[in-house]
């Protein structure tokens, strides 16, 4: 497994909607295994193929440190609310380091997909898991946290982060 280059804020692979995947194959397994290699390395709960550079839908997730949580892969993931409930709740990205913000997300969804086998898979989650699978799946399509913050709140993100140093470095 390998660690693969976490893409940040600014590079335009992270505002573009990936493509479904059609192929389940030993490229697919490697990629899973490299994201979430990745992920755990960075220190996430979850890693979008897009933030390390590949335009698929799949998205890796380690929420196992909260009680009912889950780890694992989705390739081609569709979510959808279960209930109109939502809750705020802070949100980092490996992409933007160092800012969280407060997002409001739904409180539990259904996701709906398949594993690197071509398997169908189907999960209910809330919580953080919930959180995760929205989050993921927004980088899917070209959409950052960011974007739903309040409006001031990303006013502030953006100065911090035009002030950071892996920002002012990403512009040389």
């Amino acid at each position: 497994m390998t660690v693969l280059p976490i893409r940040l804020f600014g590079d335009p692979v992270l505002s573009t909607r990936a493509s479904e995947l059609t192929e389940y194959n030993d490229s697919l397994r490697t990629l899973v295994a490299d994201m979430t290699e990745t992920m755990k390395h960075a220190g996430g709960v979850g890693l979008a193929a897009n933030q390390v550079g590949v335009l698929r839908r799949v998205f890796v997730f380690d929420c196992s440190h909260v009680p009912g949580g889950l780890s694992g892969h989705v390739i081609n993931p569709v979510w959808e609310p279960e209930g109109e409930e939502k809750e705020e709740g802070i949100e980092g990205c490996l992409s933007i380091p160092d800012i969280s913000l407060s997002i409001p997300r739904y409180r539990s969804v259904r996701l709906r997909g398949t594993d690197m086998e071509g398997n169908p898979l189907a999960i209910t989650a809330s919580g953080l898991l919930a959180r995760c699978i929205q989050h993921e799946t927004d980088h899917l399509d070209g959409v950052l946290y960011l974007k739903h913050a309040q409006a001031q709140e990303r006013k502030e993100a953006m100065a911090q982060i035009r002030a950071a140093a892996w920002f002012q470095e990403g512009r040389k």
